[in-house]
């Protein structure tokens, strides 16, 4: 913050210098690298795990592969909250508003940063992860390429999740404020609201984010049909992401509109 109120004229400021300083302060925190790398590593994990104990070569391989990111994103989300509720807890929140006092601005720099960051590390460990999945299969099953019809949308899409739930995460952090209340929400809105939807509603279930990313994004057949039983539908591609994208957009609107209206 010294550095862009040292360089930047009152009043002129802009949306690269708080990105500057936004980027700075989460570069700095050696908790950020590591909660990084152990989303990556768990998501690569998991990914060899299912790759070793897969049987049947007809199933979707690809969404077994990509199975890791479910358990990953929950580091993601958290990272995001703290990115927004750290500078309550510490108070530091009041000197970065000193610095940029233009709260929607400085909510859109953290986004962009925060975005930026998680979308290349989504990316990369959803491709280590599908590509050490697949190397781990058994002899006899082939594993999947890119070059297959859906699999490197669902590659691409998967890594895309890890930015959209971390800006939901992020979002949520600056309407919560406080760090383990904050991150409460994302898990049970994650993780605990899903197991007890799915069990009353599929079709309510579909429009979920993580059954929007296990069913739809990370697999190349959304639709699973047992024969004689029950063959629930789920979200293209597609609009899974524009669904998912829709909550991290609601979620820092709201953020936003609060981050203005109330005191620091």
């Amino acid at each position: 913050m010294t550095t862009l109120a040292a360089h930047v004229p009152a009043g002129r400021y802009g949306f690269r210098h708080v990105v500057r300083m936004e980027w700075i302060k989460l570069r700095s925190l050696r908790s950020t690298w590591w909660t990084l790398v152990l989303t990556v590593a768990g998501a690569i994990g998991v990914g060899v795990a299912v790759g070793i104990n897969t049987r049947n070569a007809a199933g979707d391989l690809t969404n077994n592969a990509l199975a890791g990111i479910i358990p990953a994103l929950l580091l993601t989300s958290v990272l995001g909250v703290l990115t927004m509720t750290s500078e309550y807890s510490s108070g530091m929140i009041r000197s970065t508003l000193a610095a940029a006092p233009r709260r929607p601005l400085l909510l859109a720099a953290k986004a962009a940063v925060f975005g930026a960051v998680a979308l290349v590390v989504g990316e990369a460990a959803s491709l280590i992860a599908f590509l050490a999945g697949g190397a781990a299969l058994r002899r006899g099953i082939a594993a999947p390429t890119l070059g297959e019809p859906g699999v490197l949308r669902a590659v691409l899409l998967s890594g895309a999740s890890f930015c959209l739930v971390g800006l939901l995460g992020l979002g949520i952090g600056a309407i919560v404020r406080h760090s383990a209340a904050a991150i409460a929400v994302v898990v049970g809105g994650l993780y605990v609201a899903p197991a007890a939807v799915g069990g009353v509603s599929h079709g309510a279930a579909a429009y979920l984010p993580i059954f929007i990313i296990a069913n739809s994004l990370s697999s190349t057949k959304p639709d699973a049909c047992a024969p004689g039983g029950p063959c629930p539908h789920f979200l293209s591609a597609w609009t899974g992401l524009g669904a998912l994208a829709l909550y991290a957009v609601v979620a820092l609107a709201l953020g936003g509109w609060l981050l203005v209206r109330r005191d620091a």
